[in-house]
């Protein structure tokens, strides 16, 4: 790492987080769907969150301080986001799809066995957009840790043309975060079995997005 990328991550670190912080704020927040994920909890059941690519702008603000583990891409974009948590009492850990991924999946095996909490993009890092790989699924089969889809959508909001249909939203928008029902996934799956519950995910989660994309437009009366 070069002298400039440590003041520039330096940078990002503090004065990233405040600002953060503060643009979070503003805004009004509402929490749907949460009782699943606490019911979850209450019995002690290990849980997987999920957020697409497109969807991670909160994330680092909304989960702060819980303590939980985040699979964060060892790209220079996931350094950014690295940097933005770093402080905000995650455990950040390194990997992707794209990665060597075998430390990564043995710390987030002993944490989901332990009875935490893991944060996983399914179409990261570099998608494509909305298609769920098989990771998750895996880990959830081995743990026996529920997927919890999350996903967040303001009014107003920008929505940019990149490849994952990244979204943020202006200070002082209302924002609803909004928690998906728990899904299992079974052990000892086959590896047909395990595709199988990919697609079913990649289904559920795809349709759920679209609804929660939906929460601010005006309602149809029959």
């Amino acid at each position: 790492m070069t002298f400039q990328d440590r003041l520039r991550y330096g940078f990002v670190s503090r004065a990233g987080r405040w600002v953060m912080f503060l643009w979070m704020k503003s805004c009004r927040w509402m929490i749907v769907g949460e009782e699943g994920y606490r019911a979850l909890r209450r019995a002690r059941r290990p849980v997987i969150f999920l957020m697409w690519h497109g969807k991670i702008f909160t994330a680092p603000y909304y989960f702060r301080r819980r303590n939980r583990m985040p699979l964060v891409s060892p790209s220079r974009d996931g350094e950014y986001i690295a940097r933005v948590m770093d402080g905000w009492g995650y455990k950040i850990i390194r990997g992707s799809g794209s990665h060597p991924m075998k430390s990564a999946w043995l710390e987030m095996k002993r944490e989901l066995e332990a009875g935490g909490e893991v944060m996983i993009v399914p179409d990261g890092p570099k998608g494509p957009d909305r298609k769920f790989k098989l990771g998750a699924v895996k880990l959830a089969a081995e743990t026996g840790a529920a997927l919890v889809p999350w996903s967040v959508t303001a009014k107003p909001k920008k929505v940019f043309s990149s490849w994952d249909r990244f979204e943020m939203f202006y200070p002082f928008a209302r924002v609803a975060a909004v928690y998906g029902p728990p899904v299992d996934i079974p052990p000892d799956l086959t590896p047909e079995g395990l595709e199988a519950a990919r697609r079913k995910m990649e289904d559920l989660y795809v349709a759920f997005d679209a609804e929660v994309d939906a929460y601010f437009e005006p309602k149809i009366r029959a």
